[in-house]
């Protein structure tokens, strides 16, 4: 398995220095942003764990391995390259055996910080049950990883252009904790409240890192979301986006988009409806997980 996964310079240093490490997504650089902001806004999330006391571990597939951290020249790569697939749990043998280029999803870089001996993660938003998907049975695997394999997901909560409702209900049946990163509302990607109450909220990164150690060392499976609200000065209006997000579902359907080309197809229309606000707020909701995601390494690495 160690021939199949190489690590970069700072991530292999900080191993070796036992020092705490955030996991960090690509799908978000090659299809959640357009380029050159992608590449940009990865950089600057990188930084923002370093300042923040850890070390970032950008996760890709290239070179028919899986990279644990990325350098300057491979992020530009991911973030600027054609045909660029996206990774789930299913895709990821297949992408090293053919060496092609992947970035990973949640669920994917899960699985590849799990094996790096990674305890967090920060994203943008999880994925989960699809409005509709009573009859499309369009659900993310995100919400199954989450399941199986231990590691802390900060993020700002599931994306608006999901059911959170179901999706809630998904990773209750799971055993999945959702705990509200000062909050007690699921917190809804471009929104800071869904509407629906979560039943654990922490206040601090040191009570996070304790709930997670005894869940962990009492041999308990799985991971948990830490639902991290956007910052309210870059949150948009419940009514806004949610009117923007029906359309968008609506020019889905009659163009007959669907499976794994849904997010992608959504996020963009949400981009082109709110003329460039929700790309604004998916940035600074992404720098701020990256933020609370480095105060939680650190505060888990003390244990």
């Amino acid at each position: 398995m160690t021939s199949m996964i190489s690590y970069s310079t700072e991530v292999q240093q900080a191993m070796e220095d036992k020092k705490p490490i955030v996991a960090l997504e690509s799908t978000i650089i090659s299809h959640g942003m357009p380029y050159p902001q992608n590449v940009e806004t990865a950089r600057v999330v990188e930084q923002i764990i370093r300042d923040n006391g850890a070390v970032p571990a950008t996760i890709a597939i290239m070179d028919g391995k899986i990279k644990i951290g990325l350098s300057d020249e491979e992020l530009e790569v991911l973030g600027n390259s054609p045909g660029v697939s996206k990774v789930s749990r299913r895709d990821i043998g297949q992408l090293i055996a053919t060496k092609k280029i992947g970035a990973t999803t949640v669920a994917a870089t899960m699985i590849c910080a799990e094996l790096a001996g990674i305890r967090v993660f920060a994203t943008g938003g999880i994925g989960g049950v699809h409005r509709g998907a009573e009859t499309t049975m369009d659900i993310s695997a995100d919400l199954e990883e989450l399941s199986n394999t231990g590691v802390a997901v900060v993020c700002a909560g599931a994306k608006s252009i999901l059911d959170i409702g179901l999706t809630l209900e998904y990773l209750e049946t799971k055993g999945v904790p959702v705990i509200g990163y000062q909050t007690d509302d699921m917190p809804a990607f471009y929104t800071r409240s869904s509407g629906f109450d979560l039943t654990f909220r922490s206040d601090d990164a040191a009570e996070l890192a304790e709930v997670l150690k005894a869940k962990w060392d009492l041999g308990i499976t799985g991971g948990a979301v830490i639902a991290n609200p956007i910052p309210a000065e870059h949150a948009l209006e419940d009514s806004f986006i949610n009117g923007i997000i029906t359309q968008a579902m609506t020019e889905a359907n009659e163009n007959g988009i669907s499976g794994k080309e849904v997010t992608p197809f959504l996020l963009g229309k949400v981009k082109e409806l709110t003329e460039g606000k929700s790309l604004v707020a998916n940035i600074e909701l992404v720098k701020h997980n990256a933020k609370v995601g480095a105060e939680l390494a650190v505060a888990y690495n003390k244990l």
